[in-house]
């Protein structure tokens, strides 16, 4: 189940951008980490996608290498490896690679969403 997530999450990225995959997948209780600092909650996440989107032609890829659940079976994590593709206004192209963490949470309604990334 959290593999399908992560291949739907990854997925709507493509679809509809990375801003509203992250919203979509996240909890209420996210915590993400960006540039060391700690996001904490949904609204903060959505509040720092719109301040921190500057380039237009970006794109996310990502594929989990792993993936474990907890024996209760309401928590578990994912690892691999990401591409982050930005292209400026007049075509240059930067690509940054790096590896992914995630944890997945089950919610009351059987969902998976991620409460850190």
């Amino acid at each position: 189940e959290i593999r399908e997530a992560e291949r739907a999450f990854d997925s709507l990225s493509q679809v509809a951008g990375i801003q509203q995959a992250f919203v979509t997948f996240a909890a209420e209780d996210v915590t993400v980490l960006r540039n060391n600092n700690l996001i904490h909650g949904k609204s903060a996440l959505k509040d720092y996608f719109i301040s921190n989107t500057k380039a237009e032609n970006v794109s996310l890829t990502w594929k989990p290498d792993f993936v474990d659940v907890s024996s209760s079976g309401d928590l578990g994590y994912t690892y691999g490896k990401y591409v982050y593709t930005a292209t400026d206004s007049v075509g240059n192209t930067q690509t940054s690679e790096g590896f992914f963490h995630t944890v997945w949470k089950r919610q009351p309604d059987g969902t998976w969403k991620f409460v850190w990334d």
